[in-house]
């Protein structure tokens, strides 16, 4: 029998909504990370059914945790072996150290949980790849797509992410003062792909998921409260806020996306630019200063030009000079390349954009196809411009994208039927 519709949707939100925190109470109880997923699964499935036939409940979240946990204490009744065959992640008898604040000030589990996954003990990809499945909830796909790797490569390391938990004996707690300067690097980086994968999700009807950006944000704070001093922490929140703060304009009304240039700024959110601008200034008395702190401030430049024809496009080269250098991401320097098209010219443009053809980690990445396309139409070279859109719209899984791109391929057709139309637009990869 089919779940009611409406039932399924209240799962399916409670699950974008809840998971975080289901799964974290849930740790605490089981000691297992995997035990935990499967009974934190099995209170979804369960709700599928219950609801249907009680009502959804006023508190979903405290529902889904009772039922997570009590299976949690059944499966460990039903072994009486359990704490001894499975390394503990959580044991009280284990001294964790003086803390950076007081662990009731941190209320919230899914903070214990991100430094968990994060642990030195796991390469960096796989802190970053385990938090997003489990702290966020993410499919195996969903988090593949925003490594660019394929689905059974991401499903072998996060195997192998659990097993070196359960292995190392990895404890579930916020680390001690001594630890934290080691672990605050991967813990940004976690929470940075996190805000991008709901910024601009990958797969989806959906331009943007508010759930993965609100939690995001709410992670960001979060160290905040727990690090006030650390420049990185104050540019990564910058970076969120100045972003977010155009999430309004980003779709119109009709559901399609709206570029940049085309944004109604008049829209964006004030308030957060001006939070944003002074967590900027602040990264950037850092010398030399962080990654966030750059992405922040190229963040900046736009969120503060008054229109796209005002934005400083030298000054946003340059800080995308500083940031390859000090961070030398493919992703980056397709950005780079973007604003160089706008600085320099379509030629300078485009030539930086082909010398990033050969880059592996951009193979499947559809934004730099979708980039040469403009700027090729933008020159006039028409059957390049449909190819690489082609190329881009094959690569592309999100509906919102796949519909601009979709009707770029046809504006294209319309200016190859008239010789001469090649009226420039703004770049598909310029900041959305």
């Amino acid at each position: 029998m089919l779940a009611d519709p409406s039932v399924s949707a209240a799962v399916a939100d409670a699950h974008r909504r809840e998971w975080a925190f289901v799964l974290a109470a849930t740790v605490r109880v089981t000691g297992d990370l995997g035990m935990a997923e499967e009974c934190v699964q099995d209170a979804y499935a369960q709700a599928l059914s219950t609801w249907g036939d009680r009502g959804v409940p006023a508190r979903p979240g405290a529902w889904l945790t009772t039922v997570a946990r009590r299976r949690a204490v059944d499966a460990g009744r039903r072994d009486a072996t359990l704490r001894r065959s499975l390394p503990l992640l959580l044991d009280d008898r284990v001294d964790p150290g003086p803390q950076i604040a007081d662990p009731e000030e941190i209320a919230d589990d899914r903070l214990r949980l991100v430094f968990t996954c994060c642990h030195p003990a796991l390469r960096l990809e796989a802190q970053v790849a385990l938090t997003l499945r489990l702290l966020c909830g993410l499919t195996t796909a969903e988090v593949a797509a925003a490594f660019l790797v394929s689905e059974p490569t991401m499903a072998a390391r996060l195997t192998r992410a659990k097993k070196k938990i359960s292995g190392a004996r990895i404890p579930y707690r916020v680390p001690a003062a001594g630890e934290l300067p080691t672990r605050v690097d991967a813990v940004l980086t976690v929470v940075h792909l996190l805000f991008t994968t709901g910024h601009t999700a990958p797969v989806g009807a959906d331009l943007i998921r508010r759930d993965l950006v609100e939690r995001a944000l709410d992670l960001t704070r979060m160290l905040r409260a727990l690090l006030p001093r650390d420049a990185d922490v104050a540019g990564l929140l910058a970076l969120i806020l100045l972003t977010d703060a155009r999430s309004a304009t980003r779709v119109g009304g009709d559901g399609r996306l709206v570029l940049l240039a085309e944004q109604d700024r008049t829209r964006w959110d004030r308030n957060a630019i001006g939070e944003g601008v002074a967590l900027v200034r602040e990264a950037l008395r850092r010398r030399p200063p962080g990654r966030f702190a750059l992405m922040a401030a190229i963040a900046a430049v736009h969120a503060e030009a008054p229109s796209w024809t005002d934005t400083d496009w030298g000054e946003l080269v340059a800080l995308y000079d500083l940031l390859v250098q000090l961070w030398p991401s493919p992703v980056v320097a397709l950005n780079r390349a973007v604003a160089v098209g706008f600085a320099a010219g379509i030629d300078a443009g485009l030539h930086a954009l082909d010398a990033l053809a050969a880059e592996p980690q951009l193979a499947g990445y559809a934004y730099l196809p979708a980039a040469r396309a403009d700027l090729l139409r933008r020159l006039g070279r028409l059957s390049e411009a449909r190819t690489a859109y082609e190329e881009a719209l094959l690569l592309t899984q999100n509906t919102v994208e796949r519909d601009f791109l979709t009707a770029r391929l046809d504006k294209l057709g319309q200016a190859q039927a008239k010789p001469g139309s090649t009226h420039p637009g703004p770049a598909p990869s310029a900041p959305r």
